[in-house]
């Protein structure tokens, strides 16, 4: 299948990469960010990748303006911010095509309901990827991890098996994405939400790396479990099935934390200290929302919300410190 990936920042690249070198498959990027898009033509279209750092070089790559793009994809792949996707899908819509499929791999929610303005129920995936990416700056991606780190979710909205998603999952695992499928549609994208109204709103907050967290004993039993009790709450009023148990999840974090990712920055904490506003409203806003529509309580997720929009007010006073900067000494 063709792709285009709507959005070359981390995750986009990432994907769109790995799709191209490992999976041999054509993909076209679309950068609705102008000045990304002019740093990444300024390149000659190409884009620095690295991996933990080190072996950082140059990758050729199809990139277009929503509006200049006159390719015509199977699948169009959305890695962008909340707020971003709708001024996006606007410049976009004359570009989509009857039978065309939409992925949405994003952070947070509220994209789902977007994508159904543009394409139809049996034509949209979603999914989430456990895979530590950071974008050191336009056009600079670095790979955390090791080939094949990490992985990667997918539902069909109609929750049936599909010909896309068959063709989708073979070039994915060729890419080393490492993908799965599950018939759990909200289920699917809600295990990746609530990982990071823990992860990357705590460590936002304290500007750090996700294992630093744990320096902290209390930090499951006293952090991470009533956050994900909240949610679990108003996911269960809502009735909505989830894949894992609140143990599962608290188990989750735990390894992410001391042994997948210890040293990553989590996406909202990129976002933070470059001075952008965070996802946290479709996050921990989110599931605060939700439980408040249906009768139960998530006062720790309102707080969080707060506490988070609360630090993007503080930089103004105290500017935060920039942890990301790569040292490619020897590499």
């Amino acid at each position: 299948m063709k792709y285009a990936i709507v959005g070359a920042g981390a995750m986009g690249l990432r994907y769109g990469i790995l799709l191209q070198e490992n999976a041999g498959v054509q993909v076209d990027f679309i950068e609705p960010t102008q000045a990304s898009l002019d740093k990444i033509i300024i390149q000659g279209n190409k884009v620095w990748k690295s991996r933990d750092h080190k072996e950082r070089h140059e990758i050729k790559i199809n990139i277009f303006s929503p509006e200049s793009y006159e390719g015509t994809p199977d699948v169009w792949i959305f890695f962008m911010k909340q707020m971003q996707l709708q001024d996006t899908l606007d410049r976009l819509a004359p570009k989509f095509k009857s039978g065309q499929t939409a992925l949405g791999a994003m952070n947070g929610m509220g994209h789902i309901e977007k994508l159904q303005k543009y394409f139809d129920d049996d034509h949209i995936i979603g999914g989430t990827a456990m895979i530590a990416t950071i974008l050191n700056d336009f056009g600079d991606v670095d790979f955390m991890g090791d080939e094949g780190a990490g992985s990667s979710v997918y539902a069909n909205l109609t929750e049936k098996p599909s010909e896309t998603m068959t063709a989708l999952q073979t070039d994915f695992k060729a890419a080393h994405l490492n993908p799965s499928y599950t018939e759990n549609f909200l289920g699917t994208l809600l295990t990746k939400v609530f990982f990071n109204a823990v992860e990357n709103s705590i460590a936002t907050m304290f500007q750090s790396r996700m294992g630093q967290l744990m320096a902290y004993d209390g930090f499951l039993e006293g952090i991470a479990r009533p956050l994900i009790n909240e949610a679990y709450d108003a996911a269960e009023a809502a009735g909505i099935a989830l894949i894992e148990t609140r143990d599962d999840m608290v188990a989750q974090v735990d390894y992410v934390s001391n042994v997948s990712n210890p040293l990553h920055f989590p996406s909202m904490y990129q976002d933070f200290v470059k001075g952008r506003p965070t996802e946290v409203d479709y996050i921990n806003g989110w599931i605060a929302d939700l439980a408040d529509k249906n009768g139960t309580q998530a006062p720790n997720h309102h707080l969080v919300t707060n506490f988070v929009h609360l630090a993007e007010s503080m930089r103004k006073f105290t500017p935060p410190v920039n942890k990301l900067a790569p040292d490619y000494t020897g590499a």
